[in-house]
């Protein structure tokens, strides 16, 4: 396929990471890079106490710039997460201004902290150099899906048609995961190898091993074998993707604007469950989602409805590699 210079930055472009060690802030640059076409490196900041603690107005921390000192500096760097931001204005500055940066969520620090500045729409910062979208980039696009449809995991093959994925956040700045919740997630489990669907569940690193191992016994007490449920439990390769790619309905934590996102991708019905407690920007983002009939909460049984599949991370893309050019050009 022919590259237009407008769609995507040039052959050769080089992009950084700051990495701040967070999955969350990871995942949403690496889906932005690969969807420009380009492998990013990634350069990890780990400010020590006192630099975290005056981010993102204070100095990056010496031990973290040590790595842009000097040339060659990137094309383009992408920074998530507020204790990245001291790094991200260190690395302009020692480029000369050189390098077109790019922040992902609200940086606290105002719409000067980058050249670009992507947020979701439950947040409040707005700006000509802004770009605001619904959901979160990711690296869940439609080829990604479709290869995994392609190649099927055996673990997923071995399910019986249709099958149905639970994934699984875990305990947040604003949720918790009580008992009530535990027992809910195993019922949700029992009650989707219940209703004829297969059954897929996939944890993620903040999932307490008591929800898996409730949900692994709940399924085993009401004998669903291994032909009609699978529960990953950290062994071999983590089969998240193939597990959206093969699923006909999903149902998915509140606890992560990310994993919603990434529900939404392949554009099957997708069916929230809230743990206990809760965020103002959450439940705004929620009611959206819900608003606009991409998602339903969960009522006790999986719906259909009519779903197209949702990503912005392509639109994301194309803004950074317009700015990109502009920028080149100035």
């Amino acid at each position: 396929m022919t590259r237009d210079p407008e769609s995507l930055p040039p052959k050769g472009t080089s992009v950084w990471i700051l990495g701040s060690g967070k999955a969350g802030h990871e995942v949403q640059s690496l889906g932005i890079a690969r969807a420009l076409g380009i492998e990013p490196s990634i350069k990890p900041v780990r400010p020590r106490l006192l630099y975290r603690a005056l981010a993102p107005w204070g100095p990056a921390d010496p031990r973290d710039a040590a790595q842009w000192a000097a040339p060659p500096f990137p094309d383009i760097a992408i920074a998530g997460g507020r204790a990245t931001i001291p790094g991200l204005r260190a690395l302009k500055r020692a480029s000369g201004g050189r390098v077109f940066t790019i922040c992902l969520q609200d940086p606290r620090a105002g719409t000067s902290a980058a050249d670009l500045i992507w947020v979701p729409e439950h947040d409040r910062l707005r700006g000509e150099n802004v770009v605001v979208t619904l959901t979160s980039p990711h690296g869940l696009s439609a080829a990604v899906l479709a290869q995994a449809r392609a190649s099927p995991d055996p673990r997923i093959a071995a399910l019986q048609a249709p099958r149905a994925a639970l994934v699984l956040g875990g305990p947040s700045a604003h949720h918790r995961y009580e008992a009530r919740d535990l027992n809910a997630l195993a019922r949700i489990a029992c009650d989707i190898a219940a209703s004829g669907h297969s059954l897929m569940v996939t944890p993620s690193r903040r999932t307490p091993p008591q929800a898996v191992g409730m949900i692994t016994d709940a399924l085993a007490l009401i004998g669903a074998g291994p032909d009609r449920a699978f529960v990953w439990d950290g062994a071999g390769a983590n089969p998240y993707a193939q597990m959206l790619a093969h699923a006909e309905a999903i149902v998915v934590t509140a606890d992560s604007a990310n994993m919603l996102g990434e529900a939404l991708a392949p554009g099957v019905p997708v069916h929230i469950y809230e743990p206990s407690g809760g965020h103002p920007k959450m439940t705004a983002f929620l009611e959206r989602l819900i608003g606009e009939g991409c998602a339903r909460r969960w009522r006790g049984a999986l719906e259909t409805w009519p779903c197209i599949p949702l990503d912005a991370t392509g639109e994301i893309a194309a803004a950074v590699a317009r700015r990109y050019a502009a920028f080149r050009r100035g």
